[in-house]
């Protein structure tokens, strides 16, 4: 089930709008589809889910149209075409009364630029949503102070926004979203006035407070860090299109096209990447209960000179070397059980980043063993498996100067 849908939507300012938009919809490039018309088209043909509980980035240069469509999001803009829905809910088609219930009850914005009553002390504007909405002033400022206390402002609660930093006021903005309770949060650019410093803190709390909260956030940036970090998925924006949808892992490493792959070729990949992305199958794996002899066939065959071993429920417990199989071919063992040992191989989750595998995979004797949450062995990662993932690939086509149709 999605927290929101969006399906065929294209907002076109201008004269003759449906024209332009039966034009594109028809297959038409994006300057033949407008030629004779005056219009412009800001989004063209967005369709995509956001599901419960994620952070969904909409990342796109200036002129992208992204901030257009988070406006189409929440009624702020009429799209030209298509349909929003929250709840199986067609918000494209509410009448006004309708549509600020909806976004009293279920969707909150937070702004670039703070949008701050000045005359207003910080507790007030924080709980500014709930006053439109006629809830009680105890309540407002019960609220109100929760919130706060989540973005750490309360002993600012009784101050004047002039009395806060930038920062501390992008926090009261944030504030101000939470305390309206709803699920949805929309994020047009919000950090994007900030400092890097300061919007790097924001970045953390905004990461901790999804982490106990849970809402289903979306987000618009023109920063590709920002998307990378903070995203669960995110969706690249050009000339109106969406152009690619995925995760950062998928994104930078499968390109939908040259101007994606030239979009993120200055993205620290180390920090992206994670084991996961990046392991592969060992080339043999054995259970514990297995010989010496078996043990000995698997060195044979894979040219390697180590064997991972699993035990109950193909839990990780280490690895056994040419020298101790023939140890235990030497003692007549039947299993591999005492043998097996975790000092000369490395144990890393899946989800590590390929930044903090370095020196892990320098100290090992042999392949970092990649585990997953119950303690299975996922993949390995050998030191040239790591330096391989490193390098970028560029697609072919199109190259970013190319003209992607629209």
């Amino acid at each position: 089930m999605s927290a929101l849908a969006v399906q065929s939507l294209y907002k076109i300012f201008g004269n003759r709008a449906d024209e332009a938009v039966r034009r594109l919809a028809d297959g038409a490039p994006r300057a033949e589809a407008l030629a004779g018309l005056s219009a412009t088209a800001a989004v063209i043909d967005a369709t995509f889910d956001v599901r419960p509980g994620e952070i969904f980035v909409v990342m796109g240069l200036s002129g992208s149209g992204k901030s257009t469509l988070i406006r189409m999001l929440n009624g702020l803009l009429r799209p030209t075409a298509g349909t929003v829905r929250v709840d199986d809910v067609d918000l494209t088609s509410l009448k006004p009364a309708a549509l600020r219930k909806l976004r009293r009850d279920k969707i909150s914005m937070v702004f670039q630029h703070f949008a701050l009553m000045p005359h207003r002390t910080v507790a007030e504007n924080a709980g500014y949503a709930l006053e439109v909405a006629g809830r009680p002033k105890a309540e407002r400022r019960e609220r109100a102070m929760d919130a706060l206390r989540m973005v750490g402002l309360t002993e600012w609660a009784d101050h004047l926004p002039h009395d806060l930093s930038g920062g501390m006021r992008q926090r009261v903005g944030l504030a101000r979203a939470l305390a309206a309770g709803t699920d949805i949060l929309l994020m047009d650019e919000a950090f994007s006035a900030l400092d890097p410093l300061i919007r790097r803190e924001i970045q953390d709390q905004l990461l901790e407070l999804q982490a106990e909260l849970g809402k289903t956030i979306i987000f618009i940036t023109h920063d590709l860090n920002e998307a990378m970090r903070l995203g669960d998925r995110i969706a690249v924006m050009r000339d109106g299109r969406i152009v690619q949808i995925g995760t950062a892992e998928e994104i930078l490493t499968d390109p939908a096209n040259g101007y994606v792959a030239q979009f993120v070729a200055d993205v620290d990949r180390t920090r992206i990447l994670t084991a996961a992305s990046v392991m592969e199958k060992p080339h043999h794996v054995l259970d514990v209960s297995a010989g010496p002899r078996v043990a000995a066939k698997a060195l044979r065959e894979t040219q390697t000179s180590v064997v991972y071993v699993t035990g109950p429920g193909k839990r990780f417990l280490g690895t056994v070397t040419e020298d101790e199989v023939l140890r235990a071919l030497r003692e007549n063992r039947t299993t591999l059980d005492g043998y097996v040992s975790t000092e000369r191989v490395r144990t890393v989750a899946e989800d590590t980043s390929v930044a903090d595998l370095f020196a892990d995979c320098a100290e090992s004797q042999h392949p970092v063993a990649v585990l997953d949450e119950r303690g299975r062995l996922a993949g390995v990662i050998p030191r040239i498996t790591l330096l391989s993932a490193l390098a970028s690939t560029t697609p072919d086509e199109p190259t970013v100067e190319e003209e992607i149709p629209a």
